[in-house]
């Protein structure tokens, strides 16, 4: 496959680059998009967005002063005006030592399949028949349960990229998914259950598998009790351990290891993690919800190791922090920051039960409540509201709730005893997998 360029955008992004002055760096970005947000309830189509946008970002750097400016037209005029409000910008700027553009680093871009003629082609009455069928999947499922919502979304972007450095780069992308969320009520209890419906486009969707899944977490609480306090070893759903590697993720980034943010500063090379990990940022693997050809600099994104075999590789750079840090560019410039693209564990063999089969007393995690909260990324302290089910000689037992577990995060990635084959795309910055770790402190009665 040759990549898909936008030759209209890409014209705009090359012509405000030639018009750089001498000393001046220019970058520009040009993009267009669209989205899609449908909300149904009870069979009636409750909410219907469908947006189109376009615009241009310009970013100059003189004299180690930045400057930038933004506008939501793609005119001649409007360019013009955007590259010159972020020529005096830069003159209002600091001076910054680490300012200025990535250079081309020779690293080839690894070639996806990011856009989807189907789902580009796909109709709007159809996707409100998705969010529709969605919500009588789940509703269907148990009596019990009730809808809160159903949703279906997608979005479309054509973007081309320039700068002064010779970094030069267009293409697209699409991606949609549907989610519901619903309530289960018993014996004037109610319990909350959601789930995702994923697929390059809306015809690979499990729309029954989706309404099923947020059916079962939801009536899985009823009856749910505060346990006793106690250490455990806990089983984290692959949707909580996903949002555990994005705080993991954030504490490898490396704006905030050189500003001394993180708890792995000055660890590279050490063993931070049980052997049984190995974490990859890799947005070349298209199956991640936020694959990528490029990133927010226009370098090539790239299959990052973060951490082999629990032992620390690498941090994550954009070309500003790695100018700080003494080192190159990793391909992770997100927006005006750095961060991590696309994360996943590598996989172990065992499914969830066979996870499960092996503990004789523990707590599967099935959901986690104000994590971003609860977790220090400099000290690494760990603690979070959480709901799931106890585990008894193998098996699931009964539902519980009102609880929190807590930990470091130094001493979780170290305890962990197993991790799972269920590998879970979702819409998110990570991927999801079992995972099993021991001694987590269970607080709840």
């Amino acid at each position: 496959m040759s990549r898909h360029t936008v030759d209209d955008l890409q014209a705009i992004a090359d012509a405000i680059v030639a018009m750089a002055e001498p000393g001046e760096q220019i970058e520009a970005n040009v993009a267009r998009s669209r989205e899609t947000d449908i909300r149904v309830y009870n069979g009636d189509l409750e909410h219907f967005v469908s947006a189109q946008s376009q615009g241009i970002s310009v970013r100059v750097i003189k004299d180690g002063r930045t400057g930038s400016s933004h506008a939501g037209t793609l005119d001649e005029v409007a360019w013009r005006e955007v590259l010159a409000e972020a020529r005096e910008n830069a003159t209002l700027g600091s001076v910054d030592e680490w300012a200025g553009l990535a250079e081309p680093d020779g690293v080839a871009i690894v070639e996806q399949e990011l856009w989807d003629d189907t789902l580009d082609a796909f109709d709007t009455a159809k996707k409100i028949e998705i969010a529709k069928e969605l919500e009588r999947a789940a509703v269907g499922a148990d009596p019990r349960v009730r809808i809160d919502d159903s949703n279906y979304s997608d979005g479309a972007t054509e973007e081309a990229f320039a700068t002064t450095m010779g970094i030069r780069s267009s293409g697209r992308s699409n991606s949609c998914y549907a989610s519901v969320s619903v309530m289960a009520d018993d014996a004037g209890e109610t319990q909350t259950g959601w789930a995702y419906a994923l697929g390059k486009n809306p015809a690979e969707f499990d729309l029954g598998k989706a309404g099923v899944e947020a059916a079962n977490k939801a009536t899985g609480l009823l009856g749910a009790v505060k346990p006793p306090s106690k250490r455990t070893t806990v089983v984290l759903d692959p949707m909580v351990t996903a949002q555990f590697l994005g705080i993991i993720g954030s504490t490898l980034n490396g704006e905030s290891v050189v500003k001394g943010r993180s708890l792995f500063a000055n660890r590279l090379g050490e063993a931070v993690a049980s052997p049984l990990i190995t974490l990859v940022d890799d947005p070349t693997d298209s199956r991640a919800y936020t694959a990528s050809e490029i990133d927010s600099e226009g370098l090539a994104a790239r299959r990052n190791v973060l951490i082999k075999d629990g032992v620390l590789q690498m941090y994550v750079h954009s070309s500003y922090s790695a100018r700080r840090a003494g080192t190159k560019s990793t391909g992770n410039a997100v927006g005006g920051g750095v961060g991590c693209l696309a994360l996943q564990l590598m996989p172990g063999t065992k499914t969830q039960e066979e996870l499960i089969a092996d503990i004789e007393e523990g707590v599967l995690i099935q959901s986690v409540q104000g994590l971003h909260s609860g977790v220090n990324p400099i000290s690494g302290d760990f603690s979070t509201g959480a709901s799931g089910v106890m585990i008894r000689n193998g098996k699931v037992a009964e539902p519980i709730r009102e609880f929190t577990i807590a930990s470091t995060l130094q001493r979780m990635l170290l305890d962990v005893l197993a991790i799972g084959n269920d590998v879970d795309w979702l819409p998110m910055r990570a991927a999801g997998v079992s995972m099993v770790i021991a001694d987590v402190t269970m607080s709840g009665a």
